[in-house]
């Protein structure tokens, strides 16, 4: 569900490119705003052994090309085992090369499949309640609470923008637990039952009150 997430990302970033902006302002003002899409493959997801992290790397470059990107940032896939050497960059390279001229001459549409879109539509939503909760924290005059340093880490000292690693953290609350199920990383509660957005960010006021 990794290409539903940022389906979600771009819907949500979308908005603030040039021609929407124009769009909004009737033709005559835009901004300067542009998106460059860019992906690479996640650097703890490599396996250790050589043979399968080549396969994970051409699978993953070839699953990136979904989004169309801009620029594939390529991740070597020695990085489980060593720090890429020259020689393990153009190898690399070569594999990423091969992938993406694969899905040039006729990939599917995988941003079509319907538990794709839905996951998409999901995230987006539930990423809007996040958005929402964060500016609820704006002190008064705040123009725009996102670009807020107050407001932005009141967000992580409150638990509205929270990870499993940030336990033990001074600055973040680390409470939230993940779980993936179904390929999808879902916040869920303690013996594992998935939790909305909404769910969670009431459960966690709950416990710091």
């Amino acid at each position: 569900m990794d290409l539903a997430k940022m389906l979600a990302v771009l819907d949500l970033i979308t908005p603030l490119s040039s021609p929407h902006f124009a769009e909004q302002n009737g033709g005559t003002e835009g901004g300067t705003f542009r998106i460059w899409r860019q992906t690479r493959t996640g650097l703890l997801s490599y396996p250790l052994d050589p043979d399968a992290a080549r396969a994970h790397l051409a699978a993953s470059v070839y699953l990136q090309m979904a989004l169309k990107p801009h620029i594939i940032h390529v991740v070597g896939h020695t990085e489980a085992h060593h720090a890429a050497t020259a020689d393990d960059v153009i190898e690399a390279c070569k594999l990423a090369r091969r992938a993406i001229e694969n899905a040039l001459r006729g990939q599917p549409d995988m941003t079509a499949d319907p538990k794709i879109q839905q996951r998409r539509e999901q995230l987006a939503a539930e990423a809007k309640i996040t958005l929402d909760a964060i500016r609820s924290l704006a002190a008064p005059g705040v123009e725009d609470p996102l670009l807020d340093a107050a407001t932005l880490a009141s967000a992580v000292t409150s638990g509205i923008l929270d990870a499993p690693h940030l336990k033990n953290n001074p600055f973040g609350l680390g409470v939230i637990r993940t779980q993936i199920v179904n390929g999808q990383c879902l916040a869920v509660a303690a013996h594992g039952q998935p939790l909305t957005e909404k769910e969670r960010l009431s459960k966690t006021r709950k416990e710091l009150s």
